[in-house]
């Protein structure tokens, strides 16, 4: 038998579709389909995975025949001696390596790997039975629950720290400072902000790298969630979105209140107003990820694009190509215009305060712009001619 027909057998054995090996192998469907079409081969680390899920040797799986493995390894001990002694402890050996690789490719995945079932779980096992609660499958072998959860966490808390940095630098704003005049409050106002950003980007790049990583582990994953999973992180999103937009009202209501009655129109109105949009900001991109998150078939699409299964048209990859340009040469422009108007405006060597008070317009503006020029593109990239 070829390594086609006893991969097939292995599946039908399991009653494993093509989505769950890949799951558990790390790989796309689409590799599977090749596998077993002759048209591609596993490379060496997938052959010796695909011998430890199964419980069988490398030399049965490429060369022989899966479907009687202890007869022909009988045989060839009885027949041929030392050399199949030989050939049985290199069998031994490679399957007590393809167990260990397996081990620790299952403890990092998530999943306990239980070197008596070959690592798989639940219904995967060949002793599994849907009547045995122990050995009943997780519907989430590969552990992309907790990871969403960790990754909406880190991007949402690394988002909210820098705007409540921002807040926090406004308590030393110089027109009103907590600490009255000195002159440290701009000093304090950068180290806010300064530390602030630090700490936002400390949760923003390790979280997105995360996912990079697990989606090259896990190409395809097998949709864990139930109607009332998607229901239960609705009623969360709705809520992130409801507190989020009461928390900057009640942030506006400050400050405005505090500008028509106190008189006070810098300082600590400002750092409410700021600390309360970075709450509403965490709301609703944590309750935004986890819910977009649940739909398994746009990740499992994004994961195919970036492993090349799925290329791009030459239009699109244009298109894709303008839009950088476009948008880069508008936030350029924008920066050259904030600078000119830090430095270069009348009272900018004074130090006046009123000078710097919109030298920051250009760079929403340039965003707005980008957003403008990003649709139009978008809407006019399959007619070249336009």
């Amino acid at each position: 038998m070829t390594f086609r027909t006893n991969l097939q057998a292995l599946r039908a054995r399991r009653n494993m579709t093509q989505e769950q090996l890949a799951m558990l192998l790390g790989v796309s469907r689409q590799a599977i389909s090749k596998w077993e079409s002759e048209k591609a081969y596993p490379e060496m680390d997938k052959l010796l995975a695909i011998c430890d899920l199964f419980d069988c040797t490398l030399d049965d799986l490429v060369l022989g025949d899966v479907t009687r493995p202890a007869t022909g390894t009988a045989d060839a001990v009885n027949v041929t001696g030392e050399g199949a002694d030989a050939s049985a402890v290199r069998n031994a050996v490679d399957l007590s390596r393809t167990r260990d690789l397996t081990a620790k490719d299952d403890q990092a995945d998530g999943y306990p790997g239980d070197p008596s079932s070959g690592g798989l779980p639940g219904p995967f096992r060949a002793e599994s039975s849907p009547d045995d609660d122990s050995t009943f499958p997780p519907r989430d072998p590969i552990g992309y629950d907790v990871h969403r959860r960790r990754f909406a966490l880190m991007i949402a808390a690394g988002v909210a720290t820098v705007i409540a940095s921002v807040g926090v630098a406004n308590l030393f704003d110089p027109v009103n400072s907590i600490i009255g005049s000195s002159p440290f409050n701009d000093l304090l106002m950068f180290a806010c902000i300064g530390v602030g950003t630090i700490v936002g980007l400390a949760l923003l790049i390790p979280g997105g790298m995360s996912h990079v990583v697990f989606a090259r582990r896990h190409p395809y994953v097998e949709d864990p969630y139930t109607e009332d999973d998607h229901d239960r992180e609705m009623r969360l999103l709705a809520t992130g979105i409801v507190g989020g937009m009461v928390a900057i009202l009640v942030g506006i209501v400050v400050v405005v209140y505090a500008d028509d009655v106190l008189g006070i129109a810098a300082g600590w109105p400002n750092a409410v107003m700021l600390l309360l949009g970075a709450l509403a900001v965490f709301g609703f991109v944590y309750c935004g990820m986890r819910y977009g998150l649940l739909n398994i078939d746009d990740y499992n699409r994004a994961a195919e694009n970036d492993r090349g299964e799925e290329r791009r048209t030459e239009q699109q990859a244009f298109s894709g190509r303008l839009t950088v340009v476009v948008c880069g040469v508008i936030m350029l422009v924008a920066t050259i215009i904030a600078l000119c108007l830090l430095l270069l405006m009348p009272g900018a060597d004074a130090g006046a305060w009123s000078v710097f008070a919109l030298f920051w317009l250009p760079w929403p503006v340039g965003g707005m712009l980008c957003g403008i020029a990003a649709l139009v593109i978008w809407l006019c990239g399959d007619r070249p001619d336009r």
